[in-house]
């Protein structure tokens, strides 16, 4: 019998390669399906549905915004074994949301002026290590998933690393070494496709150009000015107390603690985050509005062409750098979304970050693992954004 550790691992791998090669799932993006509830009533009555259901996450946490202080709704528990009541300062992996982080941190670097967001911003200018073939790939183009580069987690030779030492993650520059080799997928710029890979380049180019570790830069440029005092990129397994953790749905319907199963250095920039939903609700408050950057880096952040992220989010989806914008019946936000072993998240904010809405799951659920609960998980989405702008005249 496989260990818990080695099982979840594989959860890992399988998550990861799962963000990167689903497809867009053809889902409308709901809101409140019951005239007579309120979007919060009915936001409240599909959680407890949801975790209720089969194949459904042991626990499911919503931050909804929309005045001065957040509100916390939540359906289930932070804890199987203990029984523990979610709260808005749980520790959790934030998974793919992290791919925002790198957006914040380079945007904030081309409000400053280190960077460009022109063809002279390449790889082979910041990187000049980095494969010939990637050298003319912009900055803009990774940050839009443009870029062609092979995407690193759906490397078979990557899954074998991260199933031989889970714990003791390579450096970031090994990552996209699992890739080197193999040709565009595409000519750069010429269409969309997400890859895990384009976001360790953005991180590494921002080291390049700040001079600093990528952390150091997050914690100057992002975690400070947007007030987030519970978030980082941790290099080791657990998570501190309090924590909702993370579980691997098995087949006989048990769910197993898959809170510990890697170390997020394996996914670094592009999925290593750990936050809280009180500073995952402040983050895309404050990177919808720009507040790390100047108005124009953020005009030129906010131009969209066709793509989803990985999960799908809510309503019609569309890229842009380092942010994804999604119009539902109830209204338009921005932000990202996310999944990795144990978690899936959904964070979005209206442009001026006055209206927000974070969705925490503790399972990892996509439309290829579970198409029917994924439905009802993007059900939920739209439920949280029509909750974060009821009242709103437009949005």
């Amino acid at each position: 019998m496989r260990s818990s550790r080695t099982r979840a691992s594989r959860a890992f791998v399988a998550a990861f390669v799962v963000t990167s090669l689903a497809g867009v799932a053809a889902i409308t993006g709901a809101g409140p399906s019951a005239a007579a509830q309120s979007p919060r009533a009915a936001l409240d009555a599909a959680l407890e549905k949801f975790v209720a259901a089969k194949g459904g996450s042991p626990g499911i946490a919503v931050v909804v915004q929309s005045g001065n202080s957040p509100e916390l709704h939540t359906a289930g528990v932070a804890d199987v074994a203990t029984g523990a009541a979610i709260t808005i300062d749980d520790n959790m992996r934030l998974a793919s949301v992290a791919k925002a982080f790198s957006g914040a941190a380079a945007m904030a670097l081309y409000g400053d002026g280190t960077f460009s967001m022109t063809e002279a911003e390449t790889i082979g200018g910041r990187l000049p290590d980095m494969p010939e073939a990637w050298a003319d790939i912009t900055l803009p183009q990774l940050l839009q998933h443009t870029s062609g580069i092979p995407d690193f987690s759906g490397s078979e030779q990557f899954v074998e690393a991260v199933q031989a030492a889970p714990t003791v993650a390579p450096p970031p520059e090994e990552l996209v070494g699992f890739v080197a080799d193999e040709p565009l997928e595409f000519t750069p710029g010429s269409r969309y496709q997400y890859s895990n890979t384009d976001n360790i380049l953005v991180a590494l180019m921002v080291e390049a150009a700040s001079g600093l570790p990528y952390n150091d830069v997050l914690a100057a440029k992002v975690y400070a000015p947007f007030g987030l005092t519970n978030t980082s990129i941790p290099n080791v397994m657990g998570l501190p107390a309090p924590t909702m953790h993370g579980y691997a749905l098995l087949p006989d319907g048990t769910a197993e603690d898959a809170t510990e199963s890697f170390n997020p250095e394996w996914a670094w920039a592009s999925g290593g985050v750990a936050s809280t939903p009180a500073d995952a609700n402040r983050f895309i408050r404050g990177y919808a509005a720009g507040e790390e950057t100047s108005p124009m880096a953020a005009l030129a952040q906010f131009k969209f062409r066709k793509g989803s992220s990985e999960p799908p989010g809510p309503g019609k989806q569309s890229a842009g750098m380092g942010i994804f914008r999604y119009e539902t019946s109830c209204g338009t936000v921005y932000g990202h979304t996310g999944n990795t072993a144990g978690y899936t998240q959904f964070v979005a904010a209206t442009r001026d970050g006055q209206r927000s809405v974070t969705v925490s799951i503790s399972a990892q659920i996509t439309p290829k693992s579970d198409p029917v609960r994924f439905k009802d998980l993007r059900r939920i989405f739209g439920l949280g954004v029509c909750a974060a702008l009821e009242g709103a005249e437009s949005s």
